[in-house]
């Protein structure tokens, strides 16, 4: 295919996946349950931090976490004592387990309280064009109080060459607007010309097979090498394809 063939199929997949009938399958439906920003935020962050794995396991994990925040997590998070964080000692997704948890919320408490909150921590600076320094940044301050290294590896850092799937990925939910109803478009001072695909297997071998993507490794040099591609197909809103490759990948099997 050629470049203006390639845009016309992915411009159909997006047609096709874009759409609300994609949220009952995906983890974007936990944030789809709020209706105030702080809660969409949190819910939606904390979501895609787990967000590897089984689909169906992922969905039902971020559910128990909204449980265990009494399905008001930006009052739990600003509002919580020590001793209300006990109840959480048995949760578990693969290895983010209740400790990271806990930390997750005194971090989350740190940043709304003293940082503003999520979307002014992760701004891209004038100068910037993706969020490849404003999601370092991010890591910085959310373990800028005391944590325990292990919980570190949670969030993903593209200055160590991560692809920073998940933090692109809840990105893309926050930021993108296209009134369709799957991405919330929440974080107005944003702009989604700086996002940056979701890189994983499926998105990544189907990009590859697009020649999307050279590179083999999905790192940040290959999430760069993405963008610049994809940027070509659409300027001001690149990260819609993470909807065609991964309805190609996933439900295509492409």
């Amino acid at each position: 295919m050629d470049q203006r063939e390639l845009k016309e199929f992915l411009d159909e997949k997006v047609m096709l996946y874009n759409n609300p009938s994609f949220i009952e399958s995906d983890p974007i439906q936990i944030p789809h349950l709020f209706s105030k920003k702080e809660d969409i935020e949190i819910s939606g962050f904390l979501t895609a931090i787990i967000s590897w794995g089984n689909r169906k396991m992922i969905i039902r994990n971020a559910f128990k976490m909204m449980e265990l925040l009494d399905n008001a997590p930006y009052d739990f998070i600003m509002n919580h004592q020590e001793r209300d964080l006990k109840h959480i000692k048995n949760f578990v997704h693969r290895t983010f387990n209740s400790i990271d948890f806990q930390q997750f919320i005194r971090s989350l408490n740190n940043i709304y309280l003293h940082h503003n909150n999520l979307e002014k921590v992760l701004s891209v600076k004038k100068g910037e064009t993706s969020y490849k320094d404003a999601i370092h940044r991010l890591k910085n301050l959310f373990f800028e109080i005391p944590h325990l290294q292990r919980t570190k590896k949670h969030i993903s850092d593209p200055l160590k060459n991560s692809a920073a799937k998940r933090i692109n990925m809840f990105l893309r939910w926050m930021v993108r607007n296209d009134q369709t109803g799957v991405d919330f478009g929440i974080w107005k001072t944003h702009n989604a010309a700086n996002l940056s695909c979701p890189l994983d297997v499926h998105s990544g071998n189907v990009a590859r097979k697009l020649a999307l993507l050279s590179r083999k490794q999905n790192d940040w040099k290959a999430v760069t090498e993405l963008d610049t591609n994809l940027r070509k197909l659409d300027h001001n809103d690149p990260v819609k394809y993470d909807f065609a490759l991964f309805g190609l990948g996933v439900f295509e099997k492409f």
